[in-house]
């Protein structure tokens, strides 16, 4: 294993830490840029980079996740019987020096190293019959990149329900390609500041409504290179409708055959059409009878409305 050390992170403290990772592209950020993160998106890694830094809410999972990495550690060494040591460093790829790996263990004895998880019981299907999550296994492929690897453990704990581990056997072709896609938006992304394509992700979409949260009603470009996507765009909006009516369609269908009845059963599915009272707040009697009440109440909420019109 060539491990070629940045900076040591003993003693350093969070936002030393935070900093530091920004230097770079590190293994969380992998499956990001890669598409395979359900949870973040290539333009948010681009933001953390390219941006000041800024404080982040700190919630239980991260936190539970941070004060729960030294128990997984000694889970996996209680089922394999392997001995494992904290690296205690950011480390760098020589060839590619912007991609960084804070691997959270080395294996002694072997040239490998673990990545330490926890997972709530409702993702414990993400782990089931041996799978491993898309944008974990790239983590791991991005550490044997860094440091030269042979294999990746990675063990997890499922709250309240098991303990998993698995070995990701290094692979000199998806190390080739996350070489590629790293240097591509390293160099393209963030050197050149210019933020990456959308992948269409809600990640992304609430990004770039914070990223461009205001309009200025003033500025008008000429619309450029767009005419044939948003074409398509009107040919999938008529299909969703087209098919959303479909499904009304079947719904009410079902509705007819129920009439009051609160449930029906077939072999393969189960339908409820339950009575449900909700209280809703009458905002318009609110004005009219307290208007003081109101505009006390009332928070102004904004966004920007996106519409497409085809000019005939």
């Amino acid at each position: 294993m060539k491990l070629n050390k940045l900076i040591s992170t003993l003693n350093m403290e969070h936002e030393e830490w935070l900093e530091n990772r920004r230097k770079g592209i590190g293994g969380s950020d992998a499956g990001s840029i890669c598409g395979l993160n359900p949870y973040s998106s290539a333009i948010a890694v681009f933001q953390d980079k390219t941006q000041p830094l800024t404080e982040k809410p700190d919630n239980e999972s991260m936190r539970q996740g941070r004060d729960l990495e030294e128990y997984v550690a000694r889970r996996f060494m209680e089922e394999t019987g392997k001995k494992v040591r904290r690296a205690n460093a950011i480390f760098y790829k020589e060839e590619q020096p912007f991609m960084l790996a804070n691997v959270d263990r080395l294996i002694v004895g072997e040239n490998a190293g673990l990545e330490c998880k926890t997972a709530s019981a409702y993702s414990a299907d993400k782990w089931k019959d041996g799978h491993i999550p898309e944008s974990y296994e790239i983590q791991c492929h991005h550490y044997m990149a860094v440091t030269g690897a042979d294999a990746w453990y990675i063990a997890c704990v499922i709250l309240g329900k098991e303990f998993v581990w698995h070995k990701i056997e290094r692979d000199e072709e998806i190390i080739q390609m996350l070489i590629s896609v790293e240097s591509d938006f390293w160099n393209n992304n963030v050197l050149a500041n210019k933020m990456p394509a959308p992948d269409g992700s809600k990640a992304a979409e609430e990004l770039l409504s914070k990223y461009y949260k205001t309009s200025d009603p003033d500025k008008m470009i000429p619309l450029v290179g767009f005419d044939e996507k948003l074409k398509r765009r009107a040919e999938i909006t008529a299909l969703q409708d087209k098919l959303e009516k479909e499904k009304k369609q079947i719904e009410q269908e079902v509705k007819v055959y129920m009439e009051d009845a609160e449930k029906a059963d077939s072999d393969s599915y189960s339908v409820t059409w339950k009575s449900v009272t909700a209280n809703r707040v009458d905002t318009k009697k609110l004005q009219t009878v307290y208007p003081e009440v109101y505009k006390e109440c009332a928070k102004p909420s904004q966004s920007r409305r996106f519409t497409v019109k085809e000019i005939a």
